[in-house]
């Protein structure tokens, strides 16, 4: 598996062996919004830019936007989370990933956090 990146809003980004990237949010970000009822995702074939909010979750006590760290195109999205919201909570940084997209600029990903340095982010919350 690849190594995964993180931004400052709480998502993760894994590059897969096809180029393209899988998102979803943090555990962090999934136990700050407590139990997800809702999640509503981009269109596969739309074309988004960096800092874009391209999807919207919605828990028992909050919602909140999921921004796109890279620009590229929505090539996928987790259709299984219409009918199992809960799955971002079970497993945010597994199954309970958002969309996938085909980057711009692959190399994008560097710009991003590391785990090491997310965790260090965290402790500044």
């Amino acid at each position: 598996m690849s190594e995964v990146k993180y931004t400052e809003d709480h998502e993760w980004l894994r590059l897969e062996s096809d180029g393209n990237v899988l998102v979803g949010i943090t555990d962090y970000a999934q136990e700050q919004l407590g139990d997800v009822v809702y999640v509503e995702l981009p269109e596969p074939g739309t074309r988004v830019s960096a800092g874009d909010n391209v999807a919207v979750v919605e828990s028992v006590k909050a919602a909140g936007e999921v921004k796109t760290a890279l620009s590229g195109e929505i090539v996928a999205v987790n259709e299984q989370l219409a009918d199992e919201p809960e799955l971002v909570n079970s497993a945010a940084t597994g199954v309970g990933w958002f969309f996938s997209i085909k980057p711009a600029a692959p190399d994008a990903l560097n710009s991003l956090m590391d785990q090491a340095a997310y965790e260090e982010f965290l402790k500044g919350l």
